[in-house]
């Protein structure tokens, strides 16, 4: 097999993630839900009591952070302090939570240092907000996933409720779009579609016609 990522970059609730898992299911590579890392940093705020929007308390326990990604039965664990969080990490307050603490630079340096180390070691999708723009730059296969607002909370909020977790719609639909906001204005790689990226929207599209679409431009490639 050729050595090749796919990096999937875009807003909230897009439905990178769905996307790239039925990607690397399809293409037997490994998928690097990126977003989760960040989520790990600002669970480990929360634990710590630190202030998550204070670099200088974040960097104290940043770049010693004891997180790691393992792959079981092909699906991704996240494993902080030696315990599983993947569940932990999905809850709303992680969520906002993560979009604050990844525009610090110290955290976003550390991840994008790990998720640089995984990418070489092997081919898989990566799906985040800068896997393109920043952290592959020379990805040869990268995407831009978005849909519009009101379908990406509809999309959350079905997400919780699968959880247990009842969010109302206006709530969630003001916090995609403040997430939006502060992800595309951060100083430090933000959220953007790289020049080279190909730009899909799903607002109207399934899973497997994102999937499918993409699948077109990887075969095109000459990877498969």
């Amino acid at each position: 097999m050729k050595h090749y990522n796919i990096a999937l970059d875009g807003p909230s609730g897009s439905g990178k993630s769905t996307v790239a898992k039925a990607l690397s299911q399809k293409l037997n590579i490994l998928y690097l839900d990126t977003g989760a890392m960040y989520r790990a940093a600002a669970l480990k705020a929360i634990k710590l009591g630190v202030q998550h929007k204070n670099e200088e308390e974040v960097s104290k326990f940043i770049n010693d952070i004891d997180l790691k990604i393992d792959y079981v039965d092909g699906a991704q664990r996240t494993i902080l302090d030696g315990e599983d969080v993947s569940s932990a990490i999905r809850a709303n307050e992680v969520s906002m939570m993560a979009s604050d603490i990844s525009a610090l630079k110290c955290v976003r340096l550390k991840m994008v240092d790990l998720q640089r180390q995984i990418a070489a070691s092997m081919p898989c999708v990566l799906d985040g907000r800068d896997i393109g723009s920043f952290v592959l730059p020379d990805c040869k296969f990268k995407f831009y996933i978005t849909a519009d607002s009101s379908v990406r909370a509809k999309r959350r909020q079905a997400e919780l409720e699968q959880r247990g977790q009842f969010v109302n719609f206006d709530t969630l639909k003001k916090e995609i779009e403040q997430r939006d906001y502060n992800d595309s204005h951060r100083d430090f790689a933000p959220l953007k579609q790289a020049d080279d990226a190909i730009y899909i929207d799903t607002s109207d599209m399934t899973v497997q016609e994102v999937v499918d679409k993409i699948l077109k431009v990887v075969g095109e490639g000459n990877v498969l």
